[in-house]
């Protein structure tokens, strides 16, 4: 790894000479130097870079226009911010944050801290089509200076506030489409992290932001992991929020406007300049400083506004940018800005939590909660009143403060500058004194909050948390211990092996010094279709925006007001999930609710509310466009279009857009080519069908053409779809019984008999589930007699060189009981010669296969199949004694023999071998052994009974002998 050393044109100017005469910050530059060549192994690069560090100070510092450099979400810049802005009053404040999110900046009254400002975009054009949607978030805190700004300037009628950073779509624009890293996609580009959560609530808050593209003003942490594993060493700390709080932060908060400027500029020149070799994402964050610049000096040209009354705020990082067109006195040529894509971007807000930032910017867990806390506690010391917009939720009355004419000094004068980051970096830490009451609130509230949740704390062990907290914080050089030092002394004393309840004692920590705070948008910030939604489901009389679940009761009977309720809530079910869970009541074609409960969770999952609110007015016409969507996609079929109609009927009961999806599913199926979705097909047209003929005077146009349409196209596939072996036995079944079900009316309509007939004749399977179908759907035609069918299913049963697969025709005769339920009778006379007959060597296997068909065709097949088995099989359990089988009353011609009731019934192999044996003495004779028959005893037909097939079973030894002696392989 090398360092880069970005040259400064400071370096090269007049002012930053070595003499530290006139030079504010030349005895510094002087002492860096001096340190770097006596304790530097390499005389050229450590120099260079600390003499750089403070050139880029210095020239921060003089530039005209005043650069306030800030932290994202950091208490010492948002409490820095107020100190300013009271004593400089800027009247035009600049702000890095994309340009095109300013007017959300207004809805922040209207909105409860954290919130996040958002442009979201599904319709894109100029992007990768695998990007959409695509989704920029910016969060808002309290304990941010970019927030105290913005708060400023809302009530401030004569501060112009002005965004100057990329424009989201340019942030999408810039992102690579090749990413660097396997692991990385748009997001992680634009600089977002997820990290895992302690529990499950955790978990939804921290997923407030979706995978949205985080956006944050001053991202300061090192670009490379060995300086970061370096400080984090030396400093004694576990992870970068905590070191960022103990070195930056609380030295910070009580520090003067000049020192804090100049720490700040200095710790982002040092992570700018100690970083690997360039990166894609150097040469990204150069732009954005040169985006930002030529922004600026074309409002300051446009306006005729005075720098000297004018604020920039932008992260620490960019505050110490070697770009030439920084600074407004700048002799860069200028940049220029590419157009934006046609992409339509929408805008709005949705809630935000410190979870939820946690997770988008890779900070520690319960970071932002102790920044929070630590803004609060500064607020009380300092004295000093934050800004806050007027009517904003959640906050104190403002109280009016008096503003004063102050007479700052001008930052961008020689006059204005002094030297502190010297004193500041020599003087050393104040360590500060131990406060007892703080710690020992923090002890007893912990393990009284440690009881709630299923601990055994006792006051020993708050005594034990207070103790090792002070051991801690001696350890690692601190007075006073850190609400860190506090947490890992809880965690050490209180929590032992396991966890009693879904909270661990960290998690428990975190809600103790200020909790996972959760935004919420107001009623006057979110989108027309959310604040529809809220004002129809108004009758219900429900908090709807509160973060608990809401139980809703409609009695539509007796209430049939209540009914524009109830089809609202349907329709927030399908497109919005479990946002609106129903526990009683349904909606199907043909069946309505007289009563129904739901579960309603708006409140917690306003963010997608606010997002549905981008694709329209209303909810009705957001469904109506994604079920168009759905049907006109590239990837649809006719099953997804059908579907659509269904759910047109049912949500929206509109017949003119049933109409348009149900003939865009004509065309879906005439141009199909394969039969995969016919499952789907069947059941949602003999719904929709039996919907229109109860529901309607007559059927659609739309439902004959495919009914036609559908009836020529699977007679054509039909041979086809028999002979692949691709094609599964369900999805011809289901072609089947589309033919069968729908003839009659494709008769009606035109059709004809003689082509069904044709393919089902030219259908040649090779499978025996596929031979067994086509053996059922030829009886259907009358193509092949009852008996013959039972007579070719009784010669499979005698014929031992099938038994192993007669399972697999079982598995046809099944499925064709939907295409055929004629045939259940028969069914069920196999399936009983199945379980008498087979070996349980065939029978085990089948069985989960069997069981697998079953469930699978649970509604269609098992009740046929257990009313007939219901009519067949006694009912009684005495009963099944002297019960016989109605097939076994019935004996077939093929299975009677001449030598009458005591014949062997073993079929035509048996009578056959008995009628013939000198065969037998033969190739008994060629394999050595002696031609012998037993005798059938007196009394005993046993041996003339015995089956062919159980013969062979019983006796393998021939079988395998004459499978070697012809070269075969034998069936085992």
């Amino acid at each position: 790894m090398t360092t880069a050393s970005p040259k400064s044109p400071v370096s090269t100017s007049a002012g930053s000479g070595s003499s530290g005469g006139s030079h504010p910050f030349g005895a510094l530059r002087e002492q860096l130097r001096d340190a770097a060549a006596t304790f530097a192994d390499d005389a050229g690069a450590v120099p260079g870079i600390l003499s750089g560090m403070v050139d880029d100070v210095d020239r921060a510092l003089r530039e005209e226009l005043e650069i306030f450099p800030v932290c994202h979400h950091s208490p010492a810049s948002a409490l820095a911010m107020v100190r300013r802005l009271r004593e400089k009053q800027p009247k035009v404040i600049y702000v890095e944050l994309c340009e095109d999110l300013r007017p959300l900046l207004d809805e922040l009254r209207n909105c409860r801290l954290p919130v996040a400002l958002q442009a979201f975009a599904t319709d894109i054009d100029g992007f990768p089509p695998d990007w959409a949607p695509l989704s920029v978030v910016a969060p808002i805190t309290e304990a941010s200076a970019e927030y105290q700004a913005i708060a400023y300037a809302l009530d401030s009628p004569d501060v112009e506030l002005i965004l100057v950073d990329r424009s989201t779509d340019h942030v999408f624009q810039w992102t690579p489409r090749e990413p660097a890293e396997p692991a990385e996609s748009p997001a992680a580009a634009g600089g977002s992290a997820h990290g895992a959560e302690d529990d499950t609530a955790r978990h939804d808050e921290a997923a407030l932001h979706g995978d949205a593209v985080g956006i944050e003003i001053g991202d300061l942490r090192p670009r490379f992991a060995e300086l970061e594993a370096h400080l984090l060493h030396h400093g004694k700390v576990r992870h970068w929020s905590e070191w960022w709080d103990q070195y930056v932060e609380q030295p910070l908060v009580g520090a003067d406007y000049d020192t804090y400027r100049q720490v700040m500029v200095m710790i982002g020149s040092l992570f700018r300049r100690l970083r690997p070799d360039r990166h894609a994402r150097d040469a990204q964050d150069e732009d954005r400083e040169r985006y930002m610049w030529t922004r600026i000096r074309e409002h300051l040209a446009a306006s005729g506004a005075d720098p000297a009354g004018c604020l920039y705020v932008c992260g620490a990082f960019h505050a110490a940018s070697p770009v030439e067109q920084f600074g407004l006195a700048a002799e860069g040529e200028p940049y220029e800005i590419s157009p934006r894509t046609e992409t339509r971007w929408m805008y709005g807000l949705i809630p935000s939590s410190h979870s939820a930032i946690e997770a988008q910017f890779g900070l520690a867990p319960g970071a932002a909660s102790i920044a929070s806390a630590t803004w609060t506690k500064a607020l009380k010391r300092s004295g000093v009143t934050p800004f806050r917009p007027a009517g904003e939720k959640g906050g104190k009355k403002k109280r009016a403060v008096r503003g004063r004419a102050a007479q700052p000094s001008v930052p961008g004068s020689p006059e204005g500058v002094a030297d502190r980051l010297s004193g500041f970096l020599a003087t050393p830490p104040v360590l500060d004194d131990l406060d007892e009451a703080e710690l020992l609130g923090w002890c007893v509230d912990i393990v009284r909050l440690a009881r709630r949740n299923g601990y055994l704390a006792s006051t020993a062990d708050a005594i034990a948390v207070f103790e090792t907290s002070i051991l801690l914080a001696g350890m690692r050089g601190r007075g006073r211990p850190t609400p860190y030092d506090f947490e890992d002394a809880a965690v050490t004393c209180i929590e032992k092996d396991t966890v009693p309840g879904r909270r661990d004692v960290r998690r428990l920590c975190e809600i103790l010094l200020g909790g996972d705070r959760i935004g919420a948008v107001g009623y006057d910030a979110l989108p027309p279709l959310a604040r529809d939604v809220l004002d129809r489901l108004e009758p219900l009389g429900l908090n709807l925006q509160a973060r608990t679940n809401q139980r809703a009761l409609l009695d539509l009977q007796a209430d049939p007001e209540l009914k524009p309720c109830s089809d609202l809530l349907w329709i927030l079910r399908r497109l919005l999930g479990d946002m609106a869970r129903p526990i009683m009541g349904a909606r199907r074609l043909g069946e309505r609710s007289i009563q129904e409960s739901w579960d309603l969770a708006i409140g917690r999952n306003q963010r997608s509310l606010v997002e549905l609110g981008y694709e329209g007015v209303t909810i009705e016409q957001v469904l109506e466009q994604r079920l168009r969507r759905d049907a006109w996609a590239p990837e649809a079929t006719a099953a997804i279009a059908l579907e659509a109609v269904e759910e047109a009927i049912l949500y929206l009961g509109s017949r003119r857009l049933a109409d348009e999806l149900g003939a865009r599913a004509v065309e879906l199926l005439t141009a199909e080519r394969t039969v995969d979705g016919a499952p789907r097909v069947l059941r949602q047209i003999r719904r929709l069908l039996a919907h229109y003929r109860a529901a309607e005077p007559g059927l659609p146009r739309w439902c004959e053409r495919f009914v036609t349409a559908g009836y020529a196209h699977y007679c054509t596939l039909l041979p086809t779809a028999f002979a692949d072996e691709a094609t599964g036995l369900r999805q011809v079944a289901a072609m089947l019984g589309f033919l069968f079900e729908m003839e009659s009316f494709a008769l009606s309509l035109g059709c004809d008999h003689t082509q069904l007939e044709l393919a089902v004749r030219q259908s040649h399977p090779e499978a025996p589930d596929k031979v067994a179908l086509v053996w059922a759907a030829r009886s259907r035609l009358g193509l092949m007699s009852s008996a013959e069918l039972r007579s070719r299913c009784a010669e499979l049963l005698a014929n031992p060189l099938v038994i192993p697969a007669f399972p697999r025709y079982m598995s046809g005769f099944v499925q064709a009981l939907e295409p055929v339920p004629t045939l259940t009778p028969f069914v069920v006379e196999q399936l009983s010669k199945a379980f008498a007959r087979l070996p349980d060597s065939v029978l085990l296997p089948w069985m989960p296969k069997l069981i697998t068909t079953l469930r699978d065709g649970a509604r269609e097949l098992v009740p046929v199949l257990v009313r007939e088995a219901g009519r067949t099989f006694p009912a009684a359990l005495p009963a099944v004694d002297a019960w016989v089988p109605p097939w076994s009353a019935r004996p077939t011609a093929s299975m009677v023999q001449p030598g009458g009731a005591d014949a062997a019934p073993g079929g035509v192999v048996a009578r056959l071998l008995a009628a013939h044996p000198a065969t037998c003495d033969a190739v008994a004779g060629s394999l050595g052994y002696d031609a012998g028959w037993r005798t059938a005893e007196p009394g005993d037909g046993g041996a003339q009974r015995l089956v062919a097939g159980e013969l062979l079973t019983r006796y393998p030894q021939t079988a395998d002998a004459v499978a070697a002696l012809l070269d075969l392989r034998p069936v085992g």
